[in-house]
Formats: C-alpha cells, structure tokens, sequence
C-alpha cells in the first residue's frame, strides 16, 4: 500500500525540498584558468618570472600583463621557456629577459603533464622541456598549475609520453637505444612527428623529440633519468625530479594547493 507523504496529512508542514541535480562539470579550460590565477597571486612587484609553456601556463601570463597594466604589479621581468611563450608575453606586455641577464629566478609558473604524490613531474610534451628546465631549476620558488587529470600514482601512469630531447644526428640510432633501456616496462620508442609528411618535430633548439610510452612502471625515477642522460645523443628528458615547490590543482571541488614542504620525509 502506498503512504502519503508526511505533508499531506500536516497542512502546515513544508513540502521536502527538491533536489537539484548537479551543476555539470567545469571546462578542462575553465580549470586550467582557476589554477593559473591562484598561482599568480604568489607574484610580487620586483619579481624575476619564469614563464611557462603550454594552454594552462598561457592563462598566468594573460593574468600577470593584466595586473601589469592594472598598475597592480610593477618591476616584473619574465624570462619565457620557448619561442611560443615569448610571443604570448610581448601580447601580454610584460617585460622579458633572459637567464644571462638575470641567473637568479624568483618565480616560475608552469603547467605540467603529469604529476606524481611527491610532486615529481613529466613535461615537456609541447616540446620545450630543455628551456623550461634551464629555468625552472634556476628559479626559487617553481609553482606547478594542473587541472586535476594531470594527476597520477607514478610517473608514466597516464600511459602517455615521456618526451626525451636528442640531437638529429642518427636520431635512429638513438631511438633504438632509449628503447633498449627499459625492456621490462614494456618500453617503446618513437621520433615524435608532425604534419601530413610526417616530418620530424623540431624544437626551438633545432632537435629532435623522441616519445617514449610505457605499459608498467620503470622503477626509480632518478635511477632511469641517470641511464637515459648517459647515453649519447640525449640532450634532456621531461621527468621534473624533485624541482617542484607548490602545486596548485582545480578539479570539482575547487582549488587545492600542496606545497612540497607538507609531504613525509
């Protein structure tokens, strides 16, 4: 038998409230943004900045040349990680410079493309790993920006690639080599390529990147970074050990921020 629903009897009591169904799920571009504007507010007047490279970096930079010309940041100077991030920076309007200029980093804000519990990253899939490293590890402070897709049990776990930078001579033959490393990850191995000829990608560098893709995990991160830069060929690898100060991430819950200081040990 079917009961009546309590107000019905009681005349004064309210009906129960309905239930709204859940707001639908945020833009992965509207996460990247949330993340980016927080990371900017670490940025002071005066700061040397690292610009990052890539679709969740290019919201901190539109950030910054708004607060530059806001009058609410004054004296920045910003040292772009690729060629891409340059130009951004000339649209935004902040000041750029370059590592000789000034060794002495503040501040870098950059995206990343996976990252581990212990704030270890891989980068470099747009390409541009060898500067964004040459800046991000001269920098004090290094804030990583991610949506919360980005985050991963370990290294490689996206299944997606581990770029390697090599130089284009008898880039074959150093293909073959990176993928000879790891032979119990089920490691391959590709020159990345682009375009309908499929053409070798170059970096802003004039090299090359090889891709490397794994099934399993490959064991100790520093470990497998120390074998892939001994091999001849290899300029650097995406693999970010230990360089990251604070993450910040925007997911459905919002944004969170961890800082490297919080974790164990």
């Amino acid at each position: 038998m079917a009961v009546a629903p309590p107000h019905l009897f009681f005349p004064n009591m309210p009906p129960p409230p309905t239930t709204s169904p859940p707001p639908p799920p945020l833009p992965q571009d509207e996460l990247k943004r949330m993340a980016a504007h927080r990371a900017v507010e670490y940025v002071k007047s005066g700061m040397v900045l690292g610009l990052g490279t890539g679709s969740t970096a290019v919201h901190a930079i539109r950030r910054i040349g708004d607060l530059l010309r806001e009058g609410e940041l004054t004296g920045v100077v910003g040292i772009p990680t690729s060629k891409m991030t340059e130009e951004q920076a000339t649209e935004a309007g902040i000041p750029l410079s370059d590592l000789e200029s000034h060794p002495s980093v503040d501040l870098a804000i950059d995206g990343a493309d996976e990252v581990d519990p212990q704030l270890n990253l891989v980068k470099g899939r747009g390409g541009s790993l060898l500067r964004e490293k040459m800046i991000e590890g001269a920098c004090e402070t290094f804030v990583v920006i991610v949506d919360e897709s980005k985050l991963v049990d370990h290294i490689g776990g996206t299944g997606l690639a581990l770029p390697v930078e090599v130089i284009p001579f008898c880039c074959n033959f150093t293909v073959e080599r990176l993928r000879e490393l790891f032979p119990d990850s089920g490691c391959r191995a590709e020159l990345r390529r682009v375009g309908e000829k499929q053409v070798p990608f170059v970096t802003d560098n004039g090299n090359y990147i090889v891709n490397l893709y794994f099934e399993r995990d490959f064991g100790d991160l520093n470990e497998a970074s120390d074998r892939i830069l001994r091999i001849p060929g290899v300029v650097e690898h995406g693999m970010f050990l230990g360089m990251a100060t604070t993450l910040i991430v925007a997911g459905k819950l919002g944004v969170t921020v961890k800082e490297k200081s919080e974790l164990a040990g």
